[in-house]
């Protein structure tokens, strides 16, 4: 019996974090547990062609691209100036529309039953003048994974994303926790011990893994 079809929201408590690293690594540790999974990713800015963060993610899954890539809807929006999404496309005179983007992750779902769709930076990073990503996601009602990190000042960007996503009505999924590149030892393993206590208390039913590679 094949597994109903799920679409997971992949964000990071902020830009660099290593999102799409846990994003190719996971999809990888779910085709392993027999899903047909995909990685998908909304926009992406800073680039041209095929998404930049798409090849990393076929790298991670030892994959070659897909006709899905090819034909671009594993990343709807490609914009070549490195800015958030709203006014990368702006600047070409171009405009998102998340029809568009559902349109492209149900015509993946015909060929797998999981997609990680990846966002870009953090939860409220505009999508549009008039929409979040948070927005987008929980419109859709798209659990979330998480990327988080052991920088200082990384508890507080993930409890305000995990509150947000509380908020807007988004259920948590997994905090991944990105180990690197590394800084201060200290500070990384006490975020790590902070976030997992955290997170057993306020989202039980959340996953908690962890990053054991250099992320992004």
């Amino acid at each position: 019996m094949n597994p109903k079809p799920s679409v997971y929201f992949v964000s990071g408590i902020d830009t660099g974090v290593g999102k799409t690293v846990a994003t190719g690594i996971y999809a990888r540790e779910l085709a392993a547990q027999g899903r047909r999974v995909s990685t998908q990713k909304v926009v992406q800015t800073g680039c041209s062609g095929i998404a930049e963060d798409i090849l990393v993610h076929r790298l991670l899954q030892n994959q070659g691209l897909t006709r899905h890539d090819h034909s671009g809807a594993s990343c709807p929006y490609v914009f070549s100036y490195p800015c958030s999404p709203h006014l990368a496309a702006e600047r070409e005179g171009r405009e998102i529309s998340p029809v568009r983007i559902d349109a492209a992750t149900a015509h993946m779902l015909k060929d797998y039953d999981t997609i990680l769709l990846e966002g870009a930076g953090g939860l409220m990073v505009p999508l549009t003048r008039n929409l979040t990503l948070l927005d987008f996601a929980a419109e859709r009602g798209y659990p979330l994974v998480l990327v988080s990190n052991g920088r200082l000042g990384s508890i507080n960007h993930t409890l305000l994303s995990l509150h947000a996503a509380r908020s807007a009505g988004l259920p948590v999924q997994r905090l991944i926790f990105n180990r690197y590149p590394e800084t201060d030892a200290a500070i990384t393993a006490e975020t790590e011990r902070y976030l997992r206590d955290y997170l057993r208390r306020h989202f039980p039913q959340a996953e908690w893994s962890v990053l054991e590679r250099i992320g992004n």
